[in-house]
């Protein structure tokens, strides 16, 4: 998906919502266990009821890596699914990957070149500490997107980001550097709500960038101080929530909670739209 269609989409459905896919079996409702694929029968139910709200979704990839064999073909499910819908949506593979520039093709390849189309991610998480060879493979491929980490809200993200770095944190070096690489048709930036204080420095390196924001809801981020500080003139972002829209309840209802939590966040959205 190019960005003119993305920035379409968020008009069409008035919402920049992505739907974080963390699926812990240790957390979906206990009566999907008995389902022979309880990660994809919740997958599926989460993302039928929250689509009306929702312009893209993100699978977490550890999460399915985890179960092994199994877990990986509930991905894969999951995503044919998101495929097979006849409403549009955005695909995130939250993989954070970035790696010497061989084995980058690689990935690459996986996520943006697989034989089977349905298989296709619109993006995927990159790391950039190791510069512009382990990022590059990903930006050569039409309609998809690298996401590169930029300011994470995690508790040791001040170890690294925040260093100074010729007069610039380090953050603020890995976009004035990595805007070099890509543009803002292939290449958006992670920024955690919880930073979303530094949106307005953030802007001033890459405004007309696209930003994947986590940690609204369940990690205590603002989303009306993301939408002040961080909102373009085409929108420019996507703002995921996970657990709160997606464990919003553990009973046999929890799609329709799901789809409350992502009706209520989109209703924001809307009223800034």
């Amino acid at each position: 998906m190019n960005k003119q269609a993305l920035t379409r989409l968020i008009r069409q459905k008035k919402s920049f919502l992505c739907v974080g896919l963390d699926t812990d079996l240790a957390k979906v409702p206990e009566f999907l266990l008995q389902e022979e694929d309880p990660i994809f029968c919740f997958n599926k139910a989460i993302i039928d009821a929250t689509l009306p709200y929702t312009v893209a979704y993100k699978p977490n990839l550890a999460f399915y890596e985890t179960y092994g064999w199994k877990g990986l073909r509930s991905l894969e499910k999951t995503l044919a699914y998101l495929r097979s819908l006849d409403s549009e949506v955005f695909v995130i593979a939250d993989a954070k990957r970035g790696d010497i520039g061989n084995t980058s093709a690689r990935y690459a390849q996986a996520f943006f070149g697989p034989e089977d189309p349905s298989l296709r991610f619109d993006a995927v998480t990159v790391a950039p500490y190791m510069g512009e060879d382990s990022v590059k493979p990903f930006l050569g491929f039409d309609n998809a997107w690298v996401v590169l980490l930029a300011l994470t809200s995690n508790k040791g993200s001040d170890d690294f980001q925040m260093l100074d770095c010729g007069g610039m944190r380090l953050f603020e070096k890995v976009l004035q550097t990595s805007k070099q690489w890509g543009d803002d048709g292939n290449m958006m930036y992670v920024v955690g709500a919880t930073k979303a204080e530094m949106l307005a420095d953030i802007r001033r390196i890459v405004p007309d960038h696209f930003l994947l924001i986590p940690g609204v809801g369940a990690q205590g981020g603002s989303l009306e101080a993301v939408i002040r500080y961080g909102m373009n003139k085409e929108v420019g972002l996507l703002v995921n929530s996970s657990r709160g829209v997606i464990y919003a309840s553990k009973g046999e209802d929890f799609a329709e909670h799901a789809a409350a939590e992502a009706r209520a966040i989109q209703q924001e959205m809307a009223r800034h739209l």
